[in-house]
C-alpha cells in the first residue's frame, strides 16, 4: 500500500521552492509552502540594497533543471535572479501552494499520531506527515554588538532592510562592515555622498570579478547550441570546485589565489598607507573570498576614507571610536551580515518526547546527519541546515542534492504509512566524527567569521567539494534512520 504523505514546507526561497520543484517534478504534489511574506524570494526579495547581486555566475547558480539562455551578463543582479525564481515557479505552479503572509511560530511533533502541528502568528495550526524547514541562513540580519545601537538620531538601516527613501545625495555616510553585500553598495552609493567614512574591522581577501555582458549573439548562441551554455556551466563549477579544495584537500592551491589578490590590490590601489589597511592581516580563505572590479577604486576617491579604528560606541551624532575621536554623520549603514549560526530561530520545535531544538542544539550549536536530520526529531528534514552552506561555489547545487536526498525519504514513506523517520544518533554522531576532522583543517578555525558560533564550531559550512557532497547524500538509506509509528488509532482526531 502507497499513500502519499502530506508535506509542509516553510519558507519561499531558493531552498524551499527547489524542494518544492523536486516534489512536482517526481509527481508528488501533497505540499504546502509557508512564507511569512507576501511575495517569494528569499534573500533575493529582501536584498534591494544598490548593486545587490551574486557573486556566483549565473549559469551555475540557477536550477540545473531549468535553464535561462537569456541572463543579461555573467554575474546577475538582485532584480534578474528574483524574476528568474518567479518565472521558474510559475512555469511549475508553485505560486498556487504558496500561503503568504504565514509566519510559522511553533512546530510541535504529535508522537501518537506521528504527525507534525505548526502553528502561525495568526494563531492558526496547520498539520503535515513530514516537515521541512527551509529558512535559510541568510535571512536575519545582525547589528553589531555596539554600545548605542538604536542611540543614532538620523536614518540608520542595515544593508539587507535598504531605506529608499534616504536620499545619500551630499549626506556624510558612515559604512559600517566589508562583507559581501558592503563591496556591492559603497561603489553605487560613494559617488552620491558627500562624503563617505568606512568603518572596517578587518579588510576582505578581493578578487578581480569576471563579468561579462551577455548580447544577443550570446542568447542566440546558448539556445542554439546548448553545449556551449552547459560548457560554461561545467567551467565555473570546476574553477568552484578547485576553488574549495584550496580551502580543505590541497592548501597549497591558496597560494596563487593570494598572488593574484595581492597583484590585483597592488594594481588598484596606487596609496600605500591605504593599500596596508585594505590588506588582510588573517588566512585566506578564513573569511568568504569576495569578487569585484569597482570596490577599491571607489575606496580610493577623494570623498571616501578608511577608519580602521574600533567602533566604540554610537552616538545621536555618529560614531565614537576606540581612540576617543567622534565621528559625525547623517547615515549609518550597517553591512554587518546576518544570524547565520541561529538555525530555525526565532521558531520554537519540539520533537519527540516534547524536546525542544534549542536544548538539543545548546551549547555547541547546530547539528544534523546529512545536514538534513536530527535525533529525536521525526520526519523533520531540513533543506539549507547545519553544515551545507558552501565556502566556493553554487549552493542551488548543494539544495538539489539535499532536495532529491529528501524526497527519496518521502518515497519511502509513502510506503510506510503513519510511520515517522528520525537519524539514529549513532548515525548522526558517526557522521559528525567524520565531518569535524575535516573541517579542523580548514582556515575557517583561524579568525572570527559568521562560519563560527559562540562555541566555536562551525556550523555552517561544508569541509570540501560540493561533488562530495552529492555522493555522501545519493541515496537514501533507512537503516541510518528510527522508526518512530504512530499509537493512536487513524480516525481519532488531532
Amino acid at each position: 500500500m502507497s499513500t502519499t504523505p502530506s508535506i509542509l514546507i516553510i519558507g519561499a526561497g531558493f531552498a524551499g521552492l527547489g524542494m518544492a520543484l523536486e516534489l512536482r517534478r517526481a509527481g508528488i504534489d501533497s505540499f504546502t509552502i509557508v512564507e511569512r511574506a507576501a511575495d517569494l524570494g528569499g534573500v533575493w526579495r529582501e536584498n534591494t540594497y544598490p548593486g545587490a547581486a551574486c557573486d556566483v555566475p549565473s549559469p551555475l547558480y540557477s536550477w540545473s533543471f531549468a535553464p535561462r539562455t537569456d541572463w543579461p551578463r555573467r554575474f546577475s543582479q538582485q532584480r534578474d535572479i528574483h524574476d528568474y525564481i518567479r518565472s521558474v515557479a510559475t512555469e511549475y505552479d508553485l505560486v498556487s501552494r504558496i500561503r503568504f503572509g504565514t509566519e510559522v511560530t511553533d512546530a510541535e511533533f504529535d508522537e501518537p499520531h506521528s504527525v507534525w502541528k505548526i502553528r502561525t502568528a495568526t494563531g492558526k495550526t496547520l498539520t503535515a506527515d513530514i516537515l521541512i524547514p527551509a529558512v535559510g541562513q541568510l535571512s536575519r540580519p545582525a547589528l553589531p554588538n555596539i554600545p548605542g545601537v538604536g542611540t543614532f538620531s538620523g536614518p540608520a538601516f542595515h544593508s539587507a532592510e535598504w531605506n529608499h527613501e534616504v536620499d545619500l545625495t551630499g549626506k556624510r555616510v558612515a559604512c559600517i562592515g566589508t562583507g559581501a553585500s558592503a563591496i556591492q553598495y559603497i561603489p553605487q552609493i560613494q559617488p552620491l555622498a558627500g562624503h563617505l567614512t568606512l568603518f572596517q574591522r578587518s579588510a576582505a581577501w578581493i578578487l578581480p570579478k569576471f563579468d561579462t555582458e551577455y548580447t544577443p549573439r550570446h542568447h542566440k548562441m546558448f539556445r542554439r547550441f546548448p553545449l556551449t551554455r552547459l560548457a560554461e556551466r561545467f567551467a565555473i563549477w570546476l574553477f568552484f570546485e578547485v576553488m574549495a579544495l584550496a580551502l580543505t584537500d590541497m592548501p597549497w592551491l591558496r597560494n596563487p589565489v593570494v598572488a593574484i589578490a595581492n597583484r590585483y590590490r597592488a594594481s588598484q590601489v596606487p596609496d600605500p598607507e591605504l593599500r596596508a589597511k585594505l590588506t588582510p592581516d588573517y588566512e585566506p580563505g578564513c573569511k568568504r573570498a569576495l569578487f569585484s572590479n569597482d570596490y577599491f577604486p571607489a575606496l580610493t576617491q577623494p570623498n571616501v576614507t578608511v577608519e580602521t579604528t574600533a567602533v566604540e560606541a554610537i552616538t545621536p551624532t555618529g560614531l565614537r571610536t576606540a581612540d576617543g575621536v567622534d565621528h559625525e554623520v547623517d547615515v549609518i549603514i550597517y553591512g554587518t551580515g546576518f544570524k547565520g549560526t541561529e538555525f530555525l530561530a526565532p521558531m520554537t520545535v519540539s520533537g519527540a518526547a516534547g524536546r525542544k531544538l534549542a536544548d538539543v542544539w545548546s551549547p555547541e550549536g547546530a547539528r544534523a546527519y546529512l545536514g538534513m536530520s536530527v535525533p529525536g526529531f521525526p520526519n523533520m528534514f531540513l533543506m539549507y541546515g547545519p553544515n551545507t552552506n558552501v565556502g566556493s561555489g553554487s549552493i542551488i547545487y548543494m539544495l538539489e542534492a539535499q532536495a532529491r536526498y529528501i524526497r527519496q525519504a518521502v518515497d519511502y514513506l509513502s510506503t510506510h504509512p503513519r510511520t515517522s523517520l528520525a537519524a539514529r544518533p549513532t548515525a548522526e554522531q558517526s557522521w559528525d566524527d567524520w565531518l569535524q576532522p575535516r573541517l579542523a583543517r580548514t582556515p575557517w578555525n583561524l579568525c572570527a567569521s559568521w562560519y563560527r558560533n559562540a562555541s566555536g564550531r562551525i556550523t555552517n559550512n561544508w569541509p570540501g567539494a560540493t561533488v562530495l557532497f552529492r555522493r555522501k547524500t545519493r541515496r537514501f538509506d533507512p537503516t541510518a534512520y528510527d522508526t518512530y509509528p504512530a499509537t493512536a488509532p487513524a480516525d481519532l482526531p488531532l
